[in-house]
C-alpha cells in the first residue's frame, strides 16, 4: 500500500505597498498561520512580539493593524513558496520536488524601492536561492539571513532574536533618510 502524498499547500498573496524598502521572507506558512490566514500566526512565534518592539506592531494590536503599522514603516512581508507539498509544519517537511517559488520578478517591478531582502531563517533563505535567485533579473538588493522566529528554533531565546531583528528597523530608518534625500 502506498503513503498518501502530502497536503498541497498554498501561501498568502504579499503584504507590500508600491512604497516598500524592506522585504521579510519567511519559507511557507504553518499549520496555524494557513488555518487563521495570517502570517506568523503561531501563538509561540516570535515575530509579531519583535515587530512591536521594533514598530510597534505587536501581537495584542489587529492583525490588519498591524500589518498596516508594517506597511507604513517601509516593511513588506511575504514567502519565498507559493505552494508545496508539507505535512505538518515543519520546512524539512516540505517535499522538495514540490517546491513552486513566489513571482519575485513582479514582486520587485510593483515595488521598485526594495533594497534590501531579510530571510526569517535558513530555510527562507535556501528556499529563495534554490527556486528564485539566478532565475530572475533581480534588481541590486541586499540579503541577510536572521535568525527564525519560529518556535522550532529554540536555540536562541527572544531577547537575542530581537537583537538580531534591531537590523530590520535600521535598514527601514536607513531606507527612509535616502528616499528622502
Amino acid at each position: 500500500m502506498s503513503t498518501p502524498a502530502p497536503p498541497r499547500l498554498r501561501s498568502f498573496a504579499p503584504v507590500a505597498r508600491a512604497d516598500a524598502r524592506v522585504l521579510v521572507l519567511g519559507s511557507m506558512p504553518g499549520a496555524a498561520s494557513l488555518a487563521a490566514a495570517e502570517y506568523y500566526a503561531h501563538p509561540r512565534n516570535a515575530f509579531w512580539p519583535i515587530m512591536g518592539a521594533l514598530f510597534g506592531a505587536g501581537p495584542a494590536l489587529p492583525y490588519a493593524e498591524r500589518l498596516q503599522r508594517l506597511n507604513a514603516a517601509g516593511i513588506a512581508l511575504w514567502d519565498v513558496i507559493a505552494a508545496c507539498e508539507r505535512d505538518g509544519s515543519l520546512d524539512s517537511a516540505i517535499a522538495p520536488d514540490s517546491v513552486e517559488p513566489n513571482d519575485f520578478a513582479r514582486l520587485f517591478r510593483d515595488c521598485p524601492h526594495i533594497a534590501h531582502v531579510f530571510f526569517n531563517g535558513t530555510a527562507a533563505e535556501t528556499a529563495f536561492r534554490r527556486h528564485v535567485r539566478g532565475r530572475i533579473a533581480l534588481p541590486t538588493l541586499r540579503f541577510t539571513r536572521l535568525p527564525s522566529t519560529s518556535p522550532a528554533h529554540a536555540a536562541r531565546g527572544f531577547d537575542a532574536k530581537l537583537a538580531a531583528w534591531q537590523v530590520v528597523h535600521e535598514a527601514a530608518r536607513t531606507a527612509d533618510h535616502a528616499l528622502a534625500a
